[in-house]
């Protein structure tokens, strides 16, 4: 996996973000700060390429990259990754999809309102074998469903999160380990609890009301 020059690890680092100008930005520490080997990636689909054509240590992996759909997209990162320790990179997430990922083998949480200056020290930590997930304002709280006094469950988020990334309710139910009727039973909770016409006008009003 890692390079060895004149005695020392070359650890391989794979940065998976669309958000270009952070990307560098988080290459250029690691390369120039740690002396680590650095490939970035802007979608899903050139992620797969980079990971089929080389082999990383580290996968720093953003959630709203073009072509990601939620756990199913973690998961094949994870397969392709194979040795590698892939860990999310991204702003904030709830705590039913970052328990689902870790349990897919996801090795923690690195927050992009973390301080540069910290980043070397979480990846040698995750390279050391350990998990790292902030216990600060990175893991959200189950949002409030706008003006409503109803919260959304866990389950209820998770579903309309993947529902608004375009994931259908044979996906969702798959990525639950649950039934499609358990996923309908889920939508239509939040679309009630929205006042949404359908899982298409959920979305535009959570997306209105910063639920998601």
């Amino acid at each position: 996996m890692s390079d060895e020059t004149g005695g020392d690890t070359v650890l391989k680092v794979l940065i998976a973000d669309d958000h270009r100008l952070l990307g560098e930005a988080v290459a250029n520490l690691l390369k120039t700060g740690a002396g680590y080997t650095v490939r970035t990636s802007e979608s899903y689909e050139t992620t797969l390429t980079a990971l089929s054509e080389a082999r990383f240590d580290i996968v720093l992996l953003d959630l709203k990259m073009p072509g990601m759909v939620g756990l199913a997209s973690v998961r094949t990162v994870i397969e392709k990754a194979v040795n590698g320790k892939v860990v999310l990179f991204t702003g904030q997430v709830d705590r039913h999809f970052l328990n689902s990922a870790l349990e897919l083998g996801v090795k923690g949480l690195i927050p992009k309102t973390m301080p540069l200056q910290s980043l070397v020290s979480v990846i040698q930590l995750i390279q050391s074998g350990q998990v790292f997930v902030p216990m600060h304002d990175t893991v959200a709280p189950i949002p409030q469903a706008g003006q409503s006094d109803v919260p959304l469950t866990e389950k209820e988020f998770f579903v309309l999160r993947l529902a608004a990334d375009g994931l259908t309710n044979k996906e969702i139910a798959r990525d639950m380990g649950t039934t499609e009727v358990t996923v309908k039973m889920h939508m239509r909770s939040v679309c009630k609890k929205l006042g949404a016409r359908n899982r298409a006008h959920a979305a535009i009003i959570s997306r209105e009301r910063a639920i998601l």
